[in-house]
């Protein structure tokens, strides 16, 4: 069935609008990653990252990498 736009009420129009950005809002920040596992190689490599930092290892901020990489 089809309903035009000009037939709703308002209330109907409004729970309309309402509808499509929940569905376009869920759609932009769902995680297409959900429920995926990690690859054994990045966690380890991701404990080594960690554990580094928590030994007082320093990490090189962006813009600092950017401009080493004459990216910017």
């Amino acid at each position: 069935m089809t309903v035009r736009l000009r037939d709703m009420s308002v209330e109907q129009f409004q729970g309309l609008v309402r509808e499509t950005v929940k569905q376009a809002l869920r759609e932009l920040l769902e995680d297409p990653d959900a429920g995926l596992a990690l690859r054994l190689a990045f966690v380890r490599r991701l404990r080594r990252s960690l554990a580094y930092l928590d030994s007082g290892g320093e990490t090189i901020p962006a813009e600092e990498m950017a401009r080493r990489l004459e990216l910017k």
